[in-house]
């Protein structure tokens, strides 16, 4: 079973407090980028895999999909979601993405955000998924990149002339990363861009794009705290097809 570190009260009260949480997608930087790698989502069967509190669920059904079924491990993440949304085509689960099972051409898209970092057995879920996707189904997801989570203590190092450099550590020792985000030993799963790829090709998938993401000049104008996502990549964006 995967960590559930979002049912532990301390974690849950500070990661509500995240803008992306308390701004829902305006307050993810990277949503521009990656709503640009979804599909057209009218007429779509979605699953939203680690679904939080439901913002994509709620934004798919907007932009006209058939239905969405939201799967989230934590109580109180899928307790959220429930509470606010209000439409009878999107449902709501908690399941364990480390054990899921899903019906197989069931549905036209799944999606996940920062999720899969989290799940021991990725090759296990990718083929999960791969066999839940209908023939022409895409799967679009983003995690941690490798190159920020590889960091035994992930923080910024400050450099000759004041400028600052993230760590990379072990980069190709895959495994489980620990690090204190709100709580004390939140467990990732680090693995090398390399492994994430391949596991997607092997369970059958064909890549069509993927990002690294980097805000626009537009956004660090706007706030210039996100000029540090310029120093390294914060987060992995994928898009692959059935």
């Amino acid at each position: 079973m995967a960590q559930n570190i979002y049912d532990d009260p301390a974690f849950f009260a500070g990661y509500s407090q995240l803008p992306r949480q308390v701004h829902g997608l305006d307050g993810a930087p990277e949503w521009p980028a990656l709503r640009a790698m979804l599909p057209d989502a009218r007429g779509k069967r979605v699953v939203d895999l680690g679904c939080g509190f439901g913002w994509v669920s709620r934004y798919l059904r907007g932009e006209g999909a058939a239905s969405v079924l939201g799967i989230d491990l934590s109580r109180n993440m899928i307790a959220r979601a429930r509470a606010t949304t209000d439409d009878p085509g999107i449902d709501y689960e908690v399941a364990d993405l480390e054990t899921l099972i899903l019906p197989e051409a069931t549905y036209d898209l799944a999606f996940s955000a920062l999720a899969f970092h989290y799940i021991a057995d990725f090759a296990r879920l990718a083929g999960t998924i791969h066999r839940a996707l209908s023939p022409g189904g895409v799967l679009v997801f983003t995690i941690e990149h490798p190159i920020y989570m590889a960091a035994d203590r992930p923080d910024w190092i400050a450099g000759a002339g004041g400028r600052r450099t993230w760590p990379v550590n072990g980069y190709a020792l895959e495994g489980v990363r620990r690090t204190d985000w709100f709580a004390p030993g939140v467990a990732k799963q680090h693995r090398t861009l390399a492994t994430t790829l391949n596991t997607l090709i092997r369970a059958g998938f064909t890549l069509t794009a993927v990002e690294e993401f980097a805000p626009t000049t537009e956004q660090i104008a706007a706030a210039p705290e996100l000029a540090d996502e310029l120093e390294r990549p914060m987060m992995l964006m994928v898009s692959a097809r059935r």
